[in-house]
């Protein structure tokens, strides 16, 4: 059984970090790429960042250089580190493995809240 388990979210001040994480349980991770994706009230679901299961990350636009994907492949998790935190960056973040091989392996995480405010 393949699960994606979100951890790290919360409430924190503009301008302030957190650090996500999305556990896999039951695929080869290392074969996985691996993303995270938003979705705001009232908005389509986006993609923030993903990395490759050799590690090469790529991010949205509108990330701006303040957040930071990384792996572990040997805990099986993946990480999402935000910097400098604005309100519009409120939403439901959400864990993505997509086999790199078969494209037919998709698994969606839970996903976590985090909430910009003050």
């Amino acid at each position: 059984q393949v699960q994606l388990v979100e951890s790290g979210g919360g409430l924190v001040q503009p301008g302030g970090s957190l650090r996500l994480s999305c556990e896999a349980s039951g695929i080869s991770f290392s074969l996985y790429r691996m993303g995270w994706y938003r979705q705001a009230p009232g908005k389509q679901r986006e993609l923030v960042a993903y990395i490759t299961g050799g590690g090469s990350p790529s991010y949205a636009e509108y990330v701006d250089g303040r957040f930071t994907i990384s792996r572990d492949n040997a805990k099986n998790t993946v990480y999402l580190q935000m910097n400098s935190l604005k309100p519009e960056d409120t939403a439901i973040y959400s864990c993505n493995a997509n086999n790199q091989f078969v494209a037919s392996l998709r698994f969606w995480g839970q996903g976590t809240q985090v909430t910009v405010s003050s």
